[in-house]
This record gives structure tokens, C-alpha cells and sequence, in this order.
């Protein structure tokens, strides 16, 4: 494993992963902390905003271009910008179980699935994770 890869990236490559990381870790203590709290309503505006901050840094990266200079993954940061008001809507209307639903999709979705796809040979995150040395271009 190197960082390497990472620290050396682009600064919109940069400005995507440190809040994804972050609003995975962050996202792990949301879903087996306790709920409804003070501290679980203060780490979900957080988690919130990292998560706009993840989909919105994503258009400012092009390396796959299958829809023009974008990729159908950013497809998924359209959909997450859309579902984030949508759960904080549920949580603030005390609808519980539309409100989880939504943001484990969003977790699910935007960071599990989106973000493994970041670790596949040629990208960036695939580099840090099996110290692998590929040249990063971009399709504009």
C-alpha cells in the first residue's frame, strides 16, 4: 500500500477522496451508534455535508468519459445531491423509517458501490491500495 498515488493526484482527485474517506468512517459510527440523539444529529449534518462535498468534487474529475467528458458513475452523485435533502426532509418530519432507508442507500450506493469501483486496475484508488503504478490520464 502507498499513498503515494493519492498525494500526487490532481487536487480535484484529492478534495473527492478526503471527504469520502471521511464520510465513510463517519457514515460507520452513524449506522451502529445510537440514534436520535444530539451527537447522531450533529455527526449526520456533518456526514451530510461530506457527502455533498463527495458528489459535487466528482464533476471536477474526468478519467472515464462515457457520457461525454462525464462517466455513468456520476450518475450516482446527480442521485445523491437529489436523495440527501430527501433524508434529512424524513428525519426532520420524524419519518424514522423512510429516513434510514435513505440514508443507508446513500451510504450503500454513493460510498460502497461508487467507491469500489474506484479501486479497479487503472484507477487511482487501485494504486494505493496495491502500491501498482498506472498512468492517470483524463478524457478531456
Amino acid at each position: 500500500m502507498s499513498l503515494e498515488p493519492l498525494l500526487t493526484a490532481p487536487l480535484a482527485v484529492r478534495l473527492h477522496a478526503l471527504p469520502a474517506f471521511a464520510a465513510f468512517a463517519l457514515g460507520i459510527v452513524q449506522l451502529v451508534a445510537p440514534k436520535g440523539t444530539l451527537p447522531h444529529r450533529a455527526l449526520g449534518w456533518t456526514w451530510v455535508v461530506l457527502m455533498a462535498m463527495v458528489a459535487i468534487s466528482s464533476f471536477f474529475i474526468h478519467t472515464i468519459c462515457t457520457l461525454g467528458s462525464y462517466s455513468v458513475i456520476h450518475l450516482l452523485s446527480i442521485a445523491t445531491l437529489a436523495y440527501l435533502p430527501i433524508g434529512v426532509r424524513r428525519a426532520r418530519a420524524h419519518d424514522v423509517n423512510r429516513h434510514r432507508k435513505t440514508m443507508l442507500l446513500l451510504f450503500l450506493g454513493a460510498l460502497l458501490i461508487a467507491g469500489g469501483f474506484t479501486f479497479m486496475p487503472g484507477r487511482i484508488m487501485h494504486d494505493v491500495a496495491f502500491d501498482t503504478q498506472t498512468t492517470h490520464g483524463t478524457c478531456r
